[in-house]
């Protein structure tokens, strides 16, 4: 998926881009590549995770190691694609934009998957629930200027709520509960403060391009 952006350039701007912000442009790399396919196939776990998770009562051990399982799997082609892409030259906007849709709708299944089960608190999955979800939209929002990335903060959320997510989708005794809500907690922690960091990062490019916008109205 290639996205429009605005005809200016760093000569353009008086004030430095974010080096964070990446921005959109066309490529030559094929979008149907193997990185893309692993994102894809990401994606498509996600219902049959489901509907393991939820065979019998939600709570058999067998049923829950094998949806711990499909999880566990639909997370290391997270890493996986990741890797490939930048080794390859494989990156893509369409995986900039796919791959994070992708670890949201694996993570978001698998927290109302446990909230319906009443084995987490909704309210966690609300708050990560409606991060992600704003996140979402507001990578649409400044898609036309640029593509926001993943940073290194947004890696480490994903990765602490995946961790977190196993220990309360494996079936382990109750002396292990302490340490499944610390996980959960910096999840949540982590989520909260990235998600802030996005928005920075969405207005300061904005009102970078609105200067600029500005200027060339004047002639500047």
């Amino acid at each position: 998926m290639s996205a429009q952006r605005e005809d200016w350039t760093a000569a353009d701007n008086p004030v430095a881009p974010d080096p964070s912000v990446e921005p959109a442009s066309e490529t030559a790399v094929p979008l149907l590549n193997i990185a893309n396919i692993l994102t894809i196939l990401r994606i498509l776990l996600v219902p049959v995770f489901l509907v393991v998770l939820f065979v019998g009562d939600g709570h058999s051990t067998t049923w829950r190691l094998i949806a711990t399982g499909v999880f566990a799997v639909a997370a290391i082609t997270d890493r996986i694609d990741g890797q490939l892409a930048r080794k390859h030259g494989l990156v893509t906007d369409f995986g900039k934009l796919a791959d994070p849709i992708a670890d949201k709708a694996l993570i978001g299944a698998a927290l109302v998957g446990l909230s319906i089960l009443g084995d987490l608190p909704w309210w966690v999955t609300a708050v990560i629930a409606v991060r992600e979800l704003g996140i979402t939209l507001l990578r649409f929002a400044v898609l036309r200027h640029a593509v926001i990335p993943a940073g290194r903060g947004g890696k480490l959320k994903t990765l602490v709520q995946t961790i977190a997510i196993g220990f309360y989708l494996l079936p382990l005794p109750d002396g292990f509960d302490v340490l499944g809500w610390v996980l959960m907690g910096a999840a949540v922690l982590l989520t909260v403060v990235t998600g802030l960091d996005y928005v920075v990062q969405a207005v300061r490019l904005r009102a970078g391009v609105l200067e600029v916008e500005a200027n060339a109205s004047t002639g500047a």
